[in-house]
């Protein structure tokens, strides 16, 4: 076990440290008003993430340093515009003994196969056959379902640990239920299918060995559009199986309706809400329209969590907004921790009062 974790930084301020991180970017660049280069990096662990600065001697850390390889550190841990950052004297690649893998990826607290088995509940409910089928054609893939066990939701913005992705579906789902029964007009099972697979794309687009990062088909194509091709050969191959059983039936195949196919298809495509957010249609079905409003809530809402949390480490005061969100594009205020000190203080005035009479 490490020594000292990112999220350890407030205790450490004007502190020299030494510890093992993942390094998860690293970058050479020039120095304002030239007078040379210098090394930016983002260093990672299982509690955060903390840009790093290397003003000297970095040539061997070029030679040898790569992103996404372990690395030992040495450095000063200070604040630069509100944020913790460390300034490396020395750095070096470490090999994989000698470290514990598990104090550098950040993961699920909820028990992965309780989830999962949650998840697999509700859609044993659907009406639906076809649409039931559909989703556990993904769920029992051997390679699809256990990615999707595994994965994170994002690289850094919302459930960016291990098994995220799966938190992040099954919260979303739960969400889902409890508001079908005020809007009719959207189809239950429609509405929780999209929520399951409107991400699944997210197993091919982000890497999670040692720290999470993009693939090269998520930099070049997207989840969102990744999905939409495992939608369309999950549905190829489901139809192929249901040629098969009904050859050696004699029966005529069942295939998966087409019009339910084009209602999946466009709410993984609009699940974003709008184009500006990456989506290549806007919502246009109630099933569509409910599950991008309801997907951006629950995003919204764990990173307001993660924010708050990050505020009270650096040990921002009740009464003080965090940073700037740049996802959000605001910064945000904790407003029950806000209520909370105010009523402490409240009755410690009072006590102070009973106690002078």
């Amino acid at each position: 076990m490490k020594d000292f974790y990112i999220a350890d930084a407030p205790r450490f301020e004007n502190q020299a440290v030494t510890s093992f991180f993942c390094l998860s970017s690293l970058s050479l660049r020039e120095r304002k008003g030239g007078g040379g280069q210098y090394l930016a990096l983002t260093l990672a662990d299982k509690t955060g993430q903390m840009e790093a600065r290397m003003w000297e001697e970095f040539a061997p850390v070029l030679e040898t340093c790569a992103e996404g390889c372990y690395v030992k550190v040495q450095g000063l841990i200070s604040k630069y515009q509100g944020k913790f950052q460390i300034t490396l004297t020395r750095m070096r690649a470490v090999s994989d003994s000698e470290i514990d893998a598990a104090d550098f990826v950040p993961t699920t607290q909820y028990d992965v196969a309780a989830m999962l088995a949650e998840l697999r509940g509700y859609v044993e409910e659907f009406t639906n056959p076809h649409l039931r089928a559909l989703v556990f054609h993904f769920l029992d893939d051997p390679a699809v379902g256990s990615a999707f066990q595994q994965a994170p939701a994002a690289k850094r913005l919302h459930h960016a640990w291990l098994g995220g992705l799966l938190e992040h579906v099954l919260v979303l789902v739960r969400v889902c239920r409890a508001m079908l029964p005020f809007y009719p007009e959207a189809d239950p099972d429609l509405v929780l299918t999209g929520a399951i697979l409107h991400d699944i794309g997210k197993v091919r687009e982000l890497s999670w060995r040692s720290s999470f990062s993009y693939t090269l088909e998520g930099q070049l194509i997207g989840h969102i559009s990744i999905a939409q091709r495992m939608l369309a050969d999950a549905i190829t191959a489901m139809d192929a199986e249901a040629r098969v059983r009904a050859g050696q039936a004699g029966e005529a195949p069942v295939l998966f309706p087409e019009p339910l196919r084009l209602l999946v298809e466009h709410m993984i495509l609009a699940h974003h809400g709008k184009l500006e957010f990456g989506s290549p249609k806007l919502p246009m079905t109630p099933e569509a329209l409910l599950l991008s409003a309801l997907d951006d809530l629950e995003a919204k809402f764990q990173t307001m969590r993660a924010e708050f949390a990050g505020a009270r480490e650096s040990g921002k005061g009740a009464e003080e907004t965090t940073e700037w969100v740049r996802s959000m594009e605001r910064p945000l205020f904790d407003s029950r921790r806000f209520l909370e000190a105010k009523k402490g203080s409240a009755e410690q005035t009072i006590g102070s009062v009973e106690g002078g009479e």
